[in-house]
């Protein structure tokens, strides 16, 4: 496995987790470690679409990390676990990079709803692009 591949420590509490209810209180966690974008950058162009709840995503410096937020909780933790990995890496390998495998390694896909899903869907490919 590469070093990309590399569970950072978000991912890995939530791949360790044990059960429905350490899993939801370690993505409720992970979701209070995120920094979240500030609300004059929650715009229409930093909006993500297709989402069931609001999410904002856009870059918060001139090293290019990334910063997102959503009021909900559930999705902050989802947010959390991907910038994570996502400011880890260049913005070439952050186009290239596998998040939806990323996100089943440490069990998120068995978690999240349909409509949830595919709302991080949009989210994945709105940071690829960035």
């Amino acid at each position: 496995m590469s070093s990309l591949e590399t569970l950072l420590p978000l991912a890995s509490s939530l791949a360790n987790a044990k059960g429905w209810d350490d899993f939801t209180r370690t993505l409720m966690l992970a979701g209070k470690s995120l920094v979240p974008l500030p609300a004059e950058k929650r715009l229409a162009e930093t909006e993500v679409e297709g989402c069931e709840s609001p999410v904002w995503l856009a870059t918060s410096d001139e090293q290019g990390n990334l910063m997102a937020y959503s009021p909900s909780k559930v999705i902050r933790g989802v947010l959390a676990v991907l910038l994570e990995k996502a400011n880890e890496l260049t913005p070439q390998q952050r186009s290239e990079f596998d998040f939806e495998r990323y996100l089943s390694r440490c069990q998120l896909e068995r978690y999240l709803s349909q409509s949830r899903g595919n709302g991080i869907k949009s989210v994945i490919a709105k940071l690829k692009g960035i």
